[in-house]
């Protein structure tokens, strides 16, 4: 078979050959009536093994070596192959994932392009200081595309940076949070905690009700973030983890404080004292913990909570009745 009729056959332009022939990986092995060089059938099954090699990445030096070498093994070559489509397909995704970006945020010129790469570059930044200065700035220049500053927020580890994000973040309303709740789901603790953090920062009706999802989260932590912020939105379903926290002496000030809150209006309050009292007479509750569930009776009005201070003025802790006579005479 002719070069010609090889090449609409195989697919190879001649041109490629021709290269093959020069380069010894394929040379024709017979002659035509009139001199012409002729392909044989071991020929063009050849020219399909180099192409099938080819298409793996190999470069015509290894697809030569593979041929001519009787001690080549593929095994080494194969993971190094491996190893550089990883990387390659990284880059790319890098690359994409930059792209779509740059389009979220619709520049209306080259400048707001350069203006929002360099924003990227800023966030990706080694130095806390730049990072921070790229969040401050996400808002009041071209802004950065939300996906990027939640991307941000879930890695940053520097307090400062992350307040930054955060405060960034929650200018941009309720874009992000979908992202976000993805963030709570993470495998990763501190993802977990950067992602509740971050929601709490939103003053937004879908953050409130993903807030409100969040009290179930398996992670403890996440559902403490969502309670102390659900208290100060007045949402009563936070009061049970408020509670434990209490008892936990885990941000127990502040999870008082948000029972304070929340007990302004007087049926809530008389719900919310019921609940504390209930877990005052629970006869595994620790001396501490009574004392610091006591001290939470002092923020929560009405006829129910004062009745309760009352009996535990004559409690057997003695820590426990002082608390409470203090609080009596206060609220006296």
């Amino acid at each position: 078979m002719l070069i010609g009729e090889v090449a609409r056959r195989s697919g190879v332009s001649a041109r490629m050959l021709r290269h093959y022939d020069s380069l010894g990986l394929v040379r024709p092995t017979g002659r035509s009536d009139s001199g012409y060089r002729e392909y044989s059938s071991e020929d063009i099954r050849r020219i399909f093994h180099i192409e099938s090699l080819r298409s793996l990445g190999l470069s015509l030096r290894e697809v030569r070596r593979a041929f001519d070498d009787p001690d080549f093994t593929p095994s080494e070559l194969v993971d190094d192959l491996i190893r550089q489509t990883r990387e390659r397909i990284a880059a790319e995704t890098e690359l994409l994932t930059r792209l779509r970006r740059i389009g979220a945020a619709e520049p209306a010129g080259w400048e707001d392009v350069l203006q929002i790469v360099a924003l990227l570059q800023a966030l990706g930044s080694k130095s806390a200081g730049k990072r921070q200065r790229a969040a401050l700035s996400s808002v009041e220049e071209v802004p950065v595309p939300v996906e990027a500053l939640v991307e941000a927020a879930l890695s940053e580890t520097d307090p400062n940076v992350a307040g930054a994000l955060r405060w960034a973040l929650a200018q941009s309303g309720d874009a992000g949070l979908a992202l976000l709740a993805e963030g709570l789901g993470s495998p990763v603790a501190e993802v977990r905690k950067r992602a509740v953090q971050s929601i709490v920062e939103i003053p937004d009706g879908e953050a409130t009700a993903l807030l409100r999802d969040a009290l179930t989260n398996p992670d403890i932590v996440v559902r403490r973030y969502a309670a102390l912020e659900l208290g100060a939105r007045g949402v009563a379903d936070a009061v049970p983890t408020l509670v434990d926290m209490v008892v936990e002496g885990t941000n127990d000030v502040d999870a008082a404080d948000a029972l304070s809150a929340l007990a302004s209006r007087p049926a809530s309050a008389d719900q919310i004292a019921t609940r504390l009292v209930d877990r005052l007479a629970h006869g595994t509750v620790e001396s501490s913990a009574r004392r610091r569930l006591t001290q939470a009776l002092a923020g929560i009005p009405g006829t129910m909570a004062s009745r309760a201070l009352a009996d535990l003025s004559q409690d057997e802790d003695r820590v426990v009745a002082l608390t409470a006579a203090y609080i009596i005479g206060i609220r006296g």
